[in-house]
């Protein structure tokens, strides 16, 4: 595990299982949960791809990343996926209870959003900050409104995986040989196109963290009678946000309700009103045979669901903000830094030495209860 400057690891014992943290040397395990901030990362990541953010917070925070099962440090345990993300989420809780915080602030990334939101739904969050966050109604197969397009949710969960990225995960490829090496889908799917950093071998390290142990990525995958001709099992990463499992909607309801700062990037290939990762916008380019049409198969308007979710959320008494960054991909925290720690700090309400003096300059849309 390659650790940045000032990045510590270490194994917490949970009685769900052992989980892998990273912390800062110096930071306080008496700082209170007001200037805690916890970081659950994705798919096909680990805690890892943190360190910049962690390092650049300031250092009268306490800063938290947690590795989820199979990812990273942490057990590779198998996942329940007819839970949906809640073993994620118990797992987070079941952490949280050994480091003795009662509870935090949230960062969650594209899968992560979606186990911070599970984690909001059952435990209580002083905000909630959702960067290229899943949709609210899972990955694929729903249309504008979340209702589900089959009854067994055709095309989404393990089987959409593509099995030579599978086995370049297993073989911890770290070449650019092949449009389906993890560092070729990172360059393509994580980032837009002109971002390099000179950390990419530590972010693609992180990548092929990821288990492809029976039970973890992908998933498993049964047969189906609906176009493109398999539907999600039960077990694994990708059956966890198919629909019939995964619903976070739910957040509307909650009392009280923490801030919510959503941040995603407008050239976002993973989670975008038409994902390069979603089947049925993939049928509609061609790029998958037999598309029976939007009519049955539209493409899932992910981006445009959470906006639908946050906007009830904020008619329900909600403080949303919304930040949409053009040049972005899926990596806001990579790609733009200062734009990220600005309105992180700004959620959480950060007021100290080290509070940022400036808004960032790109277009920042706000919708709360006033």
């Amino acid at each position: 595990m390659t650790l940045f400057d000032g990045i510590t690891a270490r194994l917490i014992d949970t009685p769900r299982l052992t989980v892998n943290i990273l912390e800062r040397e110096g930071d306080d395990a008496a700082t209170p949960p007001e200037r805690t901030v916890v970081f659950i990362h994705g798919n096909g990541s680990s805690s890892l791809f943190w360190q910049e953010v962690m390092q650049d917070l300031p250092h009268d925070l306490r800063v938290i990343a947690i590795d989820l099962r199979g990812y990273g440090g942490t057990e590779h345990s198998p996942i329940d996926a007819t839970r949906g993300v809640r073993d994620f989420s118990d797992d987070v809780a079941a952490t949280m209870e050994a480091l003795a915080l009662p509870t935090a602030h949230f960062v969650g990334w594209s899968m992560g959003g979606g186990v911070v939101m599970q984690y909001a739904l059952e435990h209580p969050v002083l905000s909630l900050t959702l960067q290229s966050p899943v949709s609210p109604y899972g990955f694929g197969g729903t249309r504008r409104d979340g209702s589900r397009l089959t009854d067994d949710d055709a095309g989404t969960g393990g089987g959409a995986a593509n099995p030579d990225f599978v086995e370049r995960l297993t073989a911890n490829d770290t070449s650019d040989e092949a449009p389906t090496s993890p560092r070729n889908v990172f360059r393509s799917g994580y980032v837009a196109a002109g971002y390099t950093s000179e950390h990419e071998d530590v972010w693609v390290e992180s990548i092929n963290s990821t288990s492809t142990a029976t039970g973890n990525y992908p998933g498993d995958s049964v047969p189906s009678e609906n176009w493109p001709g398999f539907a999600p099992g039960r077990v694994g990463v990708l059956n966890t946000m198919a629909p019939k499992y995964f619903d976070t909607s739910g957040i509307v309801d909650l009392d009280p309700k923490p801030p919510v700062l959503w941040i995603h990037g407008n050239d976002d290939a993973i989670v975008s009103d038409g994902s390069f990762y979603d089947y049925n916008h993939l049928g509609a380019l061609g790029i998958v045979p037999g598309w029976p049409g939007a009519d049955i198969a539209p493409a899932q308007e992910m981006v445009s669901q959470t906006r639908d979710v946050l906007g009830e959320y904020a008619a329900r008494g909600g403080e949303v903000t919304e930040i949409a960054l053009d040049g972005v991909g899926h990596t806001a925290h990579l790609e733009r830094p200062a734009e990220f720690r600005h309105e992180l700090l700004r959620i959480i309400g950060y007021v100290g030495p080290s509070a940022d003096p400036a808004p960032p300059t790109e277009a920042i849309i706000i919708r709360s209860a006033d």
